[in-house]
């Protein structure tokens, strides 16, 4: 399967008719075991090889309904990589120095560097998600422009939408690769998600009450999820839209469209100049001429 193809997003097809319980080829999750292991593999070659390279960086951004799976993605698709080249950041409610800069500031101090791969749990995304469906959060933000009677209208959001693509499409002209997933779970699976978190002791702390009262607010967020995903999508910066009803099957298409995508950047070993390499052999002299200690 060519994962790339089969999970970019479609501006022509609405979000209600992607299939939240998409499972390929597979059965179950032991049929996709050796294919998820063997791309674990391959990632970690890769992450080596971009690390050691320093030449290109990369951006990975989750944006997911609650109980999706967006920490099980990071704990179980990044779980080979050398954690000195990856860093993972998850964004809460902003704090009151967070509300007195631009809307996008927060993330600008957590972007990776070159040869590391960055982790957005969660991101700039969500001024277009949260922040539309409750609209009151601008009030915080204090908008020169934007007075608290005000509602924010089409013009607002699409000027947000333009400031999300500019920012991608330069971060991207800077040697940057973005990749974006949508994890795309279903009403119903959400609802099994948080009883087992109910039900279970050890899942307890997972839930929590704003958990359901967002829930009510389930087609509005459905609704700018769509818009979200229309008007930010682009040949640079793609969104993924990955079946979440099946965990296993989500961390492995997430796994293969990270391995494809890092691939196509050709990477590899920095090449050692002569100089080097004699320099290599001389320790190599010196190491084994080396009389023991004891």
């Amino acid at each position: 399967m060519d994962y790339i193809t089969t999970f970019r997003y479609d501006s022509g097809k609405a979000l209600v008719n992607y299939d939240t319980d998409f499972t390929g080829k597979y059965n179950s999750k032991s049929d996709s075991t050796p294919d998820f292991e063997a791309g674990i593999k391959r990632l970690r070659e890769l992450q080596s090889m971009l690390y050691a390279r320093g030449r290109h960086g990369v951006l990975i951004i989750l944006q997911a309904m609650d109980a999706a799976g967006k920490d099980g993605v990071i704990k179980h698709v990044m779980a080979g990589v050398n954690p000195q080249g990856c860093q993972v950041k998850s964004f809460k409610a902003p704090s009151e120095e967070e509300l007195a800069h631009d809307f996008m500031w927060r993330c600008f101090k957590a972007l990776p560097e070159r040869g590391n791969i960055g982790i957005f749990n969660r991101s700039y995304y969500e001024e277009v998600l949260i922040v539309k469906v409750h609209p009151d959060i601008l009030k915080k933000q204090n908008l020169p422009y934007f007075e608290h009677h005000q509602k924010a209208g089409n013009d607002f959001w699409t000027d947000r939408y333009n400031d999300i693509n500019n920012f991608e499409k330069y971060f991207t002209n800077n040697g940057f690769r973005i990749i974006k997933f949508f994890l795309n779970v279903s009403k119903e699976e959400q609802k099994k998600r948080f009883l087992s978190r109910i039900d279970k002791s050890s899942k307890n702390w997972k839930f929590t009450m704003s958990d359901v009262s967002e829930r009510q607010h389930w087609d509005k967020y459905s609704a700018a999820y769509e818009q979200m995903l229309m008007h930010t999508n682009s040949e640079h910066a793609p969104w993924y839209v990955i079946p979440a009803d099946k965990k296993w099957f989500m961390r492995n298409a997430v796994c293969q469209i990270l391995v494809e995508h890092l691939e196509s950047l050709n990477l590899s070993y920095p090449k050692v100049s002569q100089a080097h390499l004699d320099t290599i052999a001389k320790a190599r002299v010196m190491l084994e001429e080396e009389k023991p200690s004891y």
